[in-house]
């Protein structure tokens, strides 16, 4: 067996070591199919068999699976499904606790972030709020929000908290629902879509700049903003809603017109 000369294990072992922690510093996401076995092999300067033993160690341990595709990423921390998105969305409770679970953790990301990223990190950061300006400019709402979401996972990654990463990506598929469900309401206020632009758009600044407490501030009035409207387009959807069954007798009643 090939010997791993610097940690004196196997070399297959020290091949699922590197995978691993690809894996845990967000190189390769929940659900990354792997390259060819041949360039991976060849990137990692191992043998394919070696390859292989080093993958069957992380599929043993549930990091990678196969799939018709290929090998895998797992989802790690058992990705919210999107049967469990749309029972959660139905209960008002759970989604105000989700927005409030974000509020927090959006201001501690972004503080981090701005004193953390690197030159990496700023210029993923720059490329999301390209996307968020031309799709604003453009008026094309669902890229927008698409690019919205990605802002927000790139300064997760800028955070360089493995924790506040990964619980993000385990939850990626309620934030971008989310985020674009979320949209397709506040939309319905003019003075919305470019509230939400100055807002991503102070986040990213305060970031950029290093401004720890600019940055988390920015953050975190961003979701409450996000909260707040939302709530009021509930009320005001609520009480059309009594009106229009008051309009219609509830369907339960025949409305007489008053006699002449």
């Amino acid at each position: 067996m090939e010997q791993d000369p610097i940690k004196g294990g196997s070399v297959a072992e020290s091949t699922a070591r590197h995978l691993k922690d690809l894996i845990l510093e967000g190189a390769l996401s929940p659900g990354d199919l792997l390259i060819p076995e041949r360039d991976l092999a060849a990137q990692l300067n191992v043998s394919r068999p070696t390859l292989r033993q080093g993958i069957k160690i992380l599929e043993e341990e549930g990091l990678l699976v196969s799939t018709p595709a290929g090998r895998s990423v797992a989802s790690l921390g058992r990705e919210i499904t999107d049967p469990l998105i749309a029972l959660i969305a139905s209960h008002a409770e759970v989604v105000d606790d989700y927005l409030e679970f974000r509020a927090t953790t959006e201001r501690m990301a972004a503080r981090l972030a701005a004193e953390r990223a690197n030159a990496v990190d700023r210029a993923r950061l720059t490329t999301c709020m390209e996307r968020i300006e031309r799709a604003h400019g453009d008026g094309v709402q669902r890229e927008e929000a698409e690019a919205d979401v990605d802002l927000h996972i790139a300064v997760y990654e800028a955070s360089h908290n493995l924790v506040v990463l990964h619980t993000m990506r385990a939850l990626s598929g309620m934030l971008r629902q989310g985020v674009i469900e979320n949209r397709e309401k506040l939309f319905t206020r003019p003075e919305t879509r470019d509230q939400l632009y100055a807002q991503h758009r102070a986040i990213y600044d305060g970031v950029m700049a290093g401004d720890v407490e600019a940055a988390g501030q920015a953050a975190e009035a961003h979701i409450h903003y996000t909260h707040r409207a939302l709530n009021e387009i509930k009320a005001s959807e609520a009480r059309l809603q009594v009106s229009l069954r008051r309009l219609n007798g509830g369907h339960v009643s025949t409305r007489r017109r008053p006699e002449r």
